[in-house]
């Protein structure tokens, strides 16, 4: 019979990085580049697939590049492999008080340019959301399943 002790040691065995990976890029579309390109040579040396891994980093680090930008600032790419098999894609920029909506929040709003990046991390990734951190920053994360290690 478990425990509560036992259940609890389980879900932080879950939760512990098998894999990790930070890197401060600048605030600039060569910063968000540099990210997608990090991402695909980092995930290439973990054995894991590119796509639609390098999708997501795109379009996040473009977002922090675009969106999250303060001048003299970076954003910081982040890329976690949790057991079982999860991969998790950070992208922590300078700009808390501008969150992003999710795509059907913002069905119901006035078609723009912008935002078309986030229905694609939408559709790519099977879990994705916001995290406010310590002020002025927010982190757009972003998870795929990976699947059962083979």
């Amino acid at each position: 019979m478990s425990t509560l002790s036992d259940v609890n040691q389980e879900i932080t065995a879950l939760r512990t990085p098998l894999h990790q990976f930070t890197v401060p890029l600048s605030a600039t579309r060569r910063g968000a580049r540099l990210a997608r390109l990090l991402a695909a040579e980092q995930l290439r040396s973990w054995e894991l697939p590119f796509d639609p891994a390098r999708l997501i980093v795109a379009e996040l680090a473009t977002n922090a590049a675009l969106h999250g930008r303060v001048p003299g600032r970076s954003f910081r790419l982040g890329l976690i492999v949790m057991a079982p098999a999860t991969l998790r894609i950070e992208v922590t920029d300078a700009r808390g008080e501008q969150l992003p909506t999710r795509a059907r929040q913002a069905a119901g709003a006035e078609p723009t340019e912008a935002g078309h990046g986030l229905v694609l991390v939408e559709a790519l990734a099977d879990r994705w959301g916001v995290r406010t951190g310590s002020v002025p920053c927010k982190t757009v994360w972003a998870e795929l399943d990976l699947g059962a290690p083979g």
